[in-house]
């Protein structure tokens, strides 16, 4: 989801290099963020970037070299962390029913790198510089879906008969169709009653 936060310095505290360097780097990924979501992707150039950012064109090339790296960047950051607290739960029915819900529900908060990212998704259908890194990503997510399916069903929670690649391309099929009907028409998705009710469908389906 948004990148981590940057916190101002404490009054007299100078910050180091890094925190700069880090600092910098989420501010050109938000700017990046909110022209795809205004403007669409093909309105993101390294300098338009830079100057929604408040920098030169010079550091966006300093920090991603490419408008490529930038997205695919940007990709990988708008949904890291995207459901909090999911990474800290063990593999099983359990983490997959709270991811399913917390996606859901993340939706409906309407933040810009969560929009972003869905926008880069669908583009990636026909655009060949971003399809490489979608794969990449749509194929760690499953692989995440694939891992709680089993071991729910080693632990005797999920029925022994579900097939984990296919419960794993149901679900990412799913949780994406919703998030683009978000966009188009974000009042015919009541986010929060939705995952709650796509949370206990896949628990009858799944449950042992």
């Amino acid at each position: 989801m948004p990148s981590v936060p940057q916190h101002p310095p404490v009054p007299g505290e100078r910050r180091t290099q890094e925190q700069r360097r880090t600092a910098t780097r989420a501010a050109l990924l938000d700017a990046a963020a909110e022209l795809v979501v205004e403007s669409g992707v093909r309105a993101v150039t390294l300098a338009r970037v830079g100057e929604r950012a408040g920098y030169s064109r010079g550091i966006v090339t300093h920090h991603f070299g490419s408008k490529q790296a930038l997205l695919d960047a940007l990709a990988k950051t708008s949904q890291g962390g995207f459901v909090p607290g999911v990474g800290e739960l063990p593999p099983g029915l359990d983490r997959l029913l709270v991811l399913i819900e917390g996606y859901v529900r993340e939706l409906g908060r309407d933040g810009v790198s969560g929009r972003a990212f869905l926008l880069l998704w669908a583009e990636a259908a026909t655009a060949a510089e971003l399809s490489a890194s979608f794969r990449e990503r749509d194929e760690a997510f499953r692989a995440d879906l694939r891992e709680d399916v089993a071991a729910g069903i080693a632990d005797g929670t999920v029925r022994a008969d579900a097939d984990p690649r296919d419960v794993a391309v149901s679900v990412l099929g799913q949780l994406r169709g919703i998030g683009l009907q978000r966009l188009l028409d974000p009042d015919a998705v009541d986010a929060r009653r939705l995952g709650r009710a796509i949370g206990d469908q896949w628990c009858r389906a799944l449950s042992a």
